[in-house]
C-alpha cells in the first residue's frame, strides 16, 4: 500500500483566513457565526488529529485507538459540512438579488460557490465561461437563465463579501475532502475487506463500537446487526424509509438502495457477509480487499436475483 501524503498539512497555512481580514459578511450570518469562524482559523484542530494518525501508522490493526482517531476525522468532515451549508445560505441569500433562477439550477454548496464567483456581478452571459465547473448540459441552462435573469448588479460592498463567503466554502470543501481521503486510505489499510463491503466510514463506526476488530469478528451476525441501533449517527445518512433496525448496517448505501420490502433479507444477508470480511482482516487473510469485494458482489448479485420475477 502506497504512503499516505500528509504534506497538506502545511496546506493549510494558506487556507487560514487572515486574522487582520475585514469579513463584515460574518454579521449576517444568523447562527453559529463564532464557531463557524472558529472552526475555520483553528487549524490545528485538524492538524493535532492527523497527526496523531500518523503516528498511527504501523500500529495492529486492532489497536482501538485507531479507529477512534479515524471516527474523530470523520466527526470533523460532517462539522465542515455543516458549516458550509451555513456559508451556503449567507451566499444564496444575498446572490439571489443578482441571479434568482441560480440556486434552482446548482444545488451543491461548492458547486454554487465556484459558479457565482465565475459569474460575479456580470450581466453579460458571454462574458463568463462555466466549462469545467458544471456539466455541459447544466451549463447550458445556467446560459440561458441568465440572459434572462431579473436580478440586477449588487454593490460592490455586498458583492465583496459574497465573493469571501465563496472563498471560505470552497476552502472549507478541500480540507474536508482532504480529511475524508485520509480516513478512506487508512481504513483500507486497517480493515481492506469490511471497508469494500460497507465503506470505510460505516466500518470505522462499527469497529469502535464493537470494542476493535477481534471483538467485532467473533460477534454473531444477529449482534452486527444492532451495532449503532440505540446512537445518534454523527455522519448525515438517510434512514427516514426504515422500518426495521437503525444500526450501522442499516445505514450503508447498499441497504438504502435496496427496494424496502426486500431490504430485511438483504440487511441480514450483509450482516452476515460482512461477520465473514471482518474475520478475514483479523488474521490479515487478504490485505488487498479482494475478499470483501467478492463478498459485495454475492449480495449484489443476490438482491438482484430477488428481484427477477419468477420463471413460468
Amino acid at each position: 500500500m502506497a504512503t499516505p501524503d500528509y504534506t497538506f498539512f502545511t496546506d493549510l497555512n494558506s487556507l487560514e483566513l487572515d486574522d487582520d481580514a475585514d469579513f463584515d459578511f460574518v454579521a449576517d450570518l444568523n447562527s453559529n457565526d463564532d464557531d463557524l469562524f472558529k472552526l475555520y482559523r483553528s487549524r490545528q484542530q485538524y492538524t493535532d488529529i492527523l497527526l496523531k494518525l500518523q503516528k498511527v501508522e504501523e500500529a495492529d490493526s486492532d489497536v482501538v485507538v485507531g479507529y477512534k482517531l479515524i471516527m474523530e476525522c470523520n466527526l470533523l468532515s460532517a462539522e465542515i459540512e455543516n458549516k458550509i451549508v451555513i456559508v451556503h445560505n449567507f451566499i444564496r441569500n444575498k446572490y439571489c438579488l443578482k441571479f434568482p433562477e441560480l440556486e434552482s439550477i446548482v444545488h451543491r454548496p461548492v458547486d454554487y460557490a465556484r459558479v457565482v464567483k465565475k459569474i460575479g456581478n456580470q450581466i453579460d452571459p458571454t462574458l463568463f465561461d462555466l466549462q469545467g465547473l458544471l456539466p455541459s448540459s447544466i451549463i447550458m441552462v445556467v446560459s440561458l437563465t441568465s440572459s434572462t435573469m431579473s436580478g440586477k448588479p449588487l454593490p460592490n460592498g455586498v458583492f465583496n463579501n459574497i465573493i469571501d463567503a465563496c472563498d471560505l466554502a470552497i476552502a472549507l470543501d478541500l480540507l474536508k475532502n482532504k480529511i475524508v481521503d485520509l480516513v478512506e486510505n487508512r481504513m483500507s489499510y486497517y480493515a481492506p475487506n469490511i471497508s469494500a463491503v460497507v465503506g470505510s466510514i460505516e466500518a470505522t463506526k462499527l469497529i469502535v463500537t464493537a470494542g476493535g476488530l477481534s471483538s467485532l469478528a467473533n460477534m454473531p451476525a444477529c449482534n452486527v446487526q444492532l451495532l449503532g441501533s440505540k446512537q445518534i449517527n454523527p455522519i448525515v445518512f438517510s434512514s427516514a424509509s426504515s422500518q426495521f433496525h437503525v444500526g450501522y448496517l442499516e445505514q450503508t448505501q447498499l441497504i438504502q438502495t435496496t427496494p424496502p420490502p426486500l431490504r430485511m433479507r438483504a440487511y441480514r444477508l450483509l450482516a452476515a457477509k460482512f461477520t465473514l470480511a471482518a474475520r478475514v482482516d483479523l488474521i490479515h487473510g487478504d490485505p488487498s480487499g479482494k475478499t470483501g469485494t467478492t463478498l459485495k458482489d454475492e449480495i449484489l448479485t443476490k438482491i438482484d436475483k430477488w428481484q427477477e420475477p419468477p420463471s413460468c
